[in-house]
This record gives structure tokens, sequence and C-alpha cells, in this order.
């Protein structure tokens, strides 16, 4: 198969770096199929099950250097390999979000009932903080306490795609953060880093020492899954996006406003945010008018 690649690539006029990236493409082609392989359909579908965790645009280049090459030696049956392709890089299709609500709210309360040092106050702050800000926690553990405009209760960042957006706090949030920082008041000054440009939310493990540090968001992570298990829930129940996901399904069911909870999750296609509506929907009232009602007039009968 190699001849036959090298003098595909010698017929080619294309530009250089095109046939560099077609050479690429069937050295990777040869590698999942072998040197042997018949270049037939069921090759050419093995080769796109392999590309199923490659870019869009990675994948697209690869199938054109393979379908050209097919072409060159006169191999496969076009119609079927088409189909092939429109099957195997199909889109997939909308998912709704689903993620285990009892757990996460037992964590949170859990959290919420934190006291004493400095690790339970920082997690109580942090925990309430994501679940009533939808701030994805990258972002929560980038926030300095320059960042938080007390008297409004709202901070002006910059999230994902490089965009600015204000993000308010909730009364209980506020609370909390002010708790922690307060206690904090012990060892924020002697450091070095000036009160407004320390971090919201700093580390206090030992390492740490005295010094004002950031945590980062895989050292929040873990301190929340410690967590977890300290409140009797399995650390798999929850994932790490599950705390904005339940602060989007919360504004969902308490105003029923798609366009409100899109501005609010600050999703930049209300496509997204059309993923929670499964919750607490039209749906779910009328079913429990059709089923559970009559279940209970039929109980208040007997």
């Amino acid at each position: 198969m190699k001849a036959d690649i090298d003098h595909f690539l010698e017929t080619l006029d294309r530009a250089p770096k095109t046939i560099l990236a077609y050479r690429n493409a069937l050295k990777q082609f040869v590698q999942i199929v072998g040197e042997d392989a018949r270049l037939d359909t069921e090759t050419y579908i093995k080769f796109l099950t392999s590309l199923r965790n490659t870019s869009p645009s990675t994948q697209h280049i690869y199938r054109t250097a393979v379908l050209k090459f097919y072409a060159f030696c006169r191999a496969g049956n076009r119609t079927e390999l088409d189909e092939a392709t429109e099957h195997y890089t199909r889109k997939p299709g909308r998912r709704i979000i689903n993620f285990n609500r009892e757990a996460l709210e037992k964590v949170v309360a859990y959290c919420e009932s934190l006291n004493g040092g400095l690790p339970a106050l920082r997690d109580r702050a942090f925990v309430v903080t994501l679940v009533d800000t939808g701030l994805r926690i990258s972002e929560a553990c980038a926030l300095k306490r320059s960042d938080i405009d007390w008297l409004e209760g709202r901070a002006v960042i910059i999230g994902k795609g490089d965009k600015q957006a204000v993000i308010r706090f909730s009364n209980r949030s506020l609370e909390a953060l002010k708790d922690y920082l307060h206690a904090r008041a012990v060892v924020d000054p002697s450091s070095r880093t000036p009160l407004s440009s320390q971090p919201l939310f700093a580390r206090h493990d030992i390492r740490a020492s005295k010094k004002v540090r950031p945590i980062t968001a895989g050292g929040m992570w873990k301190a929340i899954k410690d967590r977890m298990t300290e409140a009797g829930v399995d650390r798999r129940m929850v994932r790490i996006h599950d705390f904005r996901h339940y602060f989007v399904t919360m504004t969902y069911l308490a105003k029923g406003n798609l366009k409100l909870s899109q501005e609010l999750a600050r999703h930049e296609s209300i496509s997204t945010t059309d993923r929670y509506t499964h919750f607490g929907g039209e749906a779910d009232a009328a079913y429990d008018e059709i089923f559970n009602q009559r279940t209970k007039r039929r109980g208040g009968q007997r």
C-alpha cells in the first residue's frame, strides 16, 4: 500500500501543505487498518470509527485524503463509501441535561453546615457561591477580593470565550464569603500582596504556609470531593459541572423563562439553555394531573 500512497501523492496538484496533510492522514490510515488491508467499505468504516475523538477539521481532512486515495486506486464502492461517511460522521442529536439533584443538594446542605477553621469556611463559601452564581469552578478560583462589589452584590468577570459578564451573588453566598474573609484576617495582613489583589479563595494546606496563594480548580475540586465523602455521598454521583447545571435548573424552575435563564447562565446560544427545559415543564404538570391526581381522586373515593 505504501507504494500506491507515494504514487498517489506524487500525482497531486495541490499546495505543499495540503500534500503534507494528506500524507499524514494516509500514514494514520495505514497504522489503523494495516499495510495489507483491502481497500473496501469495511476498511474505510474501521478508519472512520477511529477518528471519533478527533476534531471535526481533522476528521474532514483525513476522510478527504482517504476517499481520494480510494478513487485513485479505483477501489471500493462509491455509494457505499458515501453512505458510510454520512452514517459515521453524523452529528449527535441534542442531549438533555441530567444530574443527580438529590445527591448534589445533600452535598450543598452539608457544606452549608461547615464551620470552624479556614478550610471549612472556604469550602462552605465556595460551594454556596457555585450553586447561587452559576460560576464555573475555574472562574470562581480566578476571582480576586477586589472583584466583588459588596454593596451591589455582584462582580464583573472575564469568562468563557474571553467575554465580560456580570455575576450576581445571593445574600447567603455573600454572608458565607464575609465569614470566610473575616476568619482570614489573621493571615491576610501578613501577606505582601495587597488585599485588593489577593485571591477570593485561597489555599490553606501545609505547603501554602501563612502565605495567601490562590487555589487551583483541581485543588478546589479535590476539596469538594472530600466534602462529598464526609456528607456520605458517593463521589461518582456528583460531577464538577453539576453545580452549574443546578444553578441553571433552579433559575428555569423558578421563572420558566428560557431567555432569562440563558442570560443568567451566560449561554451564547439559547439552544444550550433549552436542554434544561425538561425540568418542571408542562409535560411534568400534565403527567401529574393525568396519573397522580387521578390516583388521589380514586383513593379519596374509596
